[in-house]
């Protein structure tokens, strides 16, 4: 049986429409386009996404964090004045303020350290030079009247 056309049908058809009982080429290429075009956009999105934070990485570790935080909640909340801050705090430096306070607490803790052992020795030293309470240092409550020390 002669295959027969549809009257309406024209003799010659375009490269691209199928015949009946072949392989659609042009839809088989189109999915393979399709499928690598979302790939491609997504990797460019994820890259731009992650701008600030390959930005930060070269900064102090605080500054990383809290970019990478902005980067995801901007990332999962679609709110992009997230993205946006995290962006300008990458770009901007922000100054060490922590090696000063470190250098700071350690001298503190140091000369501490030293006043505490001073105190000690000066302590030691009134126990066994001071002479027993007389009357006249006695309160009329019969307790030791307290010396009250300078800082200096």
């Amino acid at each position: 049986m002669p295959e027969q056309l549809h009257p309406m049908t024209p003799l010659h058809l375009p490269f691209y429409v199928a015949k009946p009982g072949e392989t659609d080429v042009l839809m088989i290429v189109m999915g393979i386009f399709l499928i690598a075009a979302v790939l491609g956009i997504g990797n460019i999105y994820l890259r731009v996404h992650s701008l600030p934070e390959r930005m930060a990485h070269k900064s102090q570790k605080l500054q990383f964090e809290i970019v990478a935080i902005l980067g995801l909640l901007a990332l999962f909340t679609h709110i992009h004045l997230f993205w946006i801050a995290a962006l300008l705090l990458a770009v901007i430096d922000i100054p060490d303020f922590g090696t000063p306070l470190r250098s700071i607490a350690g001298s503190v803790e140091k000369i501490a350290h030293s006043t505490e052992g001073a105190a000690k020795q000066e302590a030691a030293d009134e126990e066994s030079t001071a002479p027993a309470a007389t009357a006249s240092d006695k309160t009329d409550h019969g307790a030791p009247k307290k010396e009250v020390r300078g800082h200096a």
